[in-house]
């Protein structure tokens, strides 16, 4: 027989207490005479007899209603060597994830979770460790403590399904018995359906104690003005009402702009004016909760104009020329027949207006330039070839124009939240004095619409990619068939459809993204791009692309941070990382993950309750019910026992 608890056999000695009490009760008598009445002698001899034989009787009762006591919370049990869970294997999922930095009832989440698992893993015990970052294989607690005492954050988000694979990968011919410890923020119900049915699964949820919390999202310009960049931050909150928070620009280290803001919504844009000048810095504000998502790092490259062609008949292109303005872009506009091919690949953004047809060579070159991160927008006419077009349009995606329909029809959506108008209105528009077109092509997209017309087909659509954009309008704009140039919509739509890019002036990357990014670097053989700060450094893949180098940096770098691009000892850009911010809601946790599996309170409880899964019948049940006995055997030598 073996105890979970044996600590509690300590109380044992307890038994000392009544047995005292005994002897002290059964201590001799002093004599005093009486009457020599023959009758009352015998009766006191009787008395004190049956008086001594229930005192012994009470003392064992008690003795063993204790000890059965105490033993039953000591727990024992035999181990069940025919038991199917006494082979399992162990698995440990522990979320690093940056929502574990939030506070507990004993600190932050995460150090609180390697304690609790330094202090009470058995020595014994083989597992295997998972999180967010690292891997740790038929393992034991000795083994990785000092990997654990040292255990950082990851960036990554916690995938509690990725996890899942990892497991189910390793080939076992035995089950597994999973432990879960994690916040919950974000995790859905989605993710833990990976689980086996024949795996015993555990969830370990720490409650957070503080749930607010304030968070810097992103940092863009929302002006270009002469002297100054009129930058937007934006804040998001969770929880309550936040006051008093405060917001500081740097640049290099040097505070340039501060401010004092209050969050009573969940999220908030404050605006600030900076110097139109080289930028190399962070926004950051404190608070009381998480500190990963407090700075956000972002840089503005010096200002380049943005080469934009148009092509196209040049008296329709006219509109153009007033919105791409010699400061910030270099316009020009070619006719079909005098288009100059080799100008193309020097682009960042290409208009087709208005073309009956589009040749076959340039829809060739067009594609590379797509490929290549070029943005393109297609204006149609109303005699386009709609055959060319859509051999254009089948290299980047599902979208096809079909047939022209001679009914006027009144623009009335636009969406909010698409990358070239979400920046632009503090708020959704009701009155807004709505465009229409007289003739307009039907589309076939599941392509996501930036303006819409009042029967729901788009006006405005957009093919993404990692590298570039392509924007088809569904009806010619010209003034023959729309009113759409006299709407402010136009000039909010062509520019930030050529600032759409990493041109906006602002270098932000979300780590861990598979998102590429552009540079101006032409590399001669044998050069290579590397990216450093002074803390760290890496090469990341990159594929040369004319004058241009494509940059996938996969996982790095490990820390956020401001960073430059490195062609040799030679700087080509500034670039800033940053760790994402879907675990800095803290009021997005889902509980109900645990609700189809086992749920432990604490690390502490975990090991015991799988070892009372892997055992046979708990023998602690047996005391408490020969307790419970002995209870009612005393109450009935009590009773009838004179």
């Amino acid at each position: 027989m073996q105890f979970k608890h044996p600590e509690f056999l300590y109380f044992l000695f307890l038994l000392v207490i009544p047995i005292l009490v005994h002897l002290f009760q059964l201590r001799r008598f002093k004599k005093e005479y009486f009457t020599n009445v023959k009758l009352l002698h015998e009766l006191s001899i009787q008395t004190r007899k049956s008086s001594v034989i229930k005192k012994w009787l009470l003392l064992f009762t008690r003795l063993l209603l204790l000890a059965f006591l105490v033993i039953a919370f000591a727990q024992p049990f035999f181990v069940a060597k025919e038991n199917a869970k006494s082979t399992n294997e162990m698995y440990i999922v522990l979320d690093n994830s940056y929502s574990m930095q939030a506070k507990g009832k004993k600190g932050e989440l995460l150090k609180r979770a390697v304690q609790d698992l330094l202090e009470n893993t058995p020595e014994n015990y083989n597992f295997s460790l998972i999180t967010s970052s690292e891997s740790y294989w038929n393992t034991d607690i000795k083994s990785i403590q000092k990997d654990l005492q040292s255990l950082e954050y990851s960036p990554q988000e916690f995938r509690l399904d990725n996890i899942i694979s990892k497991i189910n990968a390793r080939k076992s011919a035995f089950n597994k018995d999973i432990v879960v410890i994690t916040d919950a923020v974000g995790v859905t119900e989605k993710q833990a359906k990976g689980f086996k049915k024949e795996d015993n699964v555990y969830f370990v949820i720490p409650e957070i104690e503080q749930k607010n919390n304030v968070s810097i999202d992103s940092v863009f310009i929302e002006q270009n003005l002469d002297n100054f960049y009129e930058i937007g931050v934006k804040l998001s909150k969770s929880g309550d009402e936040i006051k008093n928070v405060p917001l500081g620009i740097y640049n290099n280290e040097k505070l340039i702009a501060k401010t004092i803001i209050d969050l009573s919504e969940n999220s908030k844009t404050v605006s600030f004016n900076i110097p139109k000048e080289e930028f190399n810095g962070y926004a950051s504000i404190t608070d009381k909760s998480l500190e990963y998502d407090n700075t956000y790092y972002f840089s503005i490259s010096q200002n380049t104009k943005t080469n934009v062609i148009s092509i196209g008949d040049e008296v329709k292109s006219s509109f153009l020329s007033r919105i791409y303005t010699p400061n910030e872009f270099n316009y020009k506009n070619f006719p079909l027949q005098g288009l100059d091919y080799n100008t193309i690949e020097k682009q960042d953004v290409i208009i087709i207006n208005e073309l009956k047809e589009i040749p076959q060579a340039l829809q060739t070159t067009l594609k590379s330039f797509v490929n290549k991160g070029g943005n393109l927008v297609v204006i149609p006419s109303t005699e386009s070839n709609t055959s060319s077009y859509n051999n254009l349009l089948s290299n980047f995606g599902s979208v096809q124009m079909k047939n022209l329909n001679s009914v006027e029809k009144k623009i009335t959506k636009i969406n909010f939240s698409h990358p070239i108008l979400k920046s632009v209105f503090e708020k959704k528009v009701d009155n807004f004095q709505y465009p229409s077109t007289k003739n307009s092509y039907s589309i076939s997209s599941n392509q996501p619409s930036v303006l819409t017309y009042e029967d729901q087909s788009p006006f405005l659509i957009s093919i993404d990619n990692p590298l570039s954009s392509v924007y088809l309008f569904s009806a010619a704009i010209d003034k023959e068939n729309s009113n759409f140039l006299n709407s402010p919509l136009v000039v909010l739509s062509f520019y930030n459809m050529a600032k759409i890019n990493q041109k906006t002036g602002v270098n932000s990357i979300i780590i861990g993204e598979e998102k590429p990014f552009m540079v101006d670097a032409s590399l001669g053989k044998d050069e290579i791009l590397e990216v450093k700060n002074k803390n760290e450094k890496f090469i990341p893949v990159q594929q040369i692309m004319n004058s241009k180098v494509k940059l996938n940096f996969n996982e790095n770098p490990k820390k956020d941070g401001n960073y430059t691009v490195f062609n040799r000892n030679n700087l080509v850009q500034n670039i800033s990382f940053n760790y994402n911010r879907t675990e800095s809601n803290l009021e997005n946790v889902n509980p109900s993950i645990a609700s189809n599996y086992n749920k432990i309170n604490d690390i502490n409880t975990l090991f015991n309750t799988i070892q009372t899964e892997r055992t046979d019948s708990q023998l602690w049940k047996w005391f408490v019910l020969l307790s419970l006995l002995f209870v009612v055997l005393e109450l009935l030598i009590q009773k009838f026992v004179k």
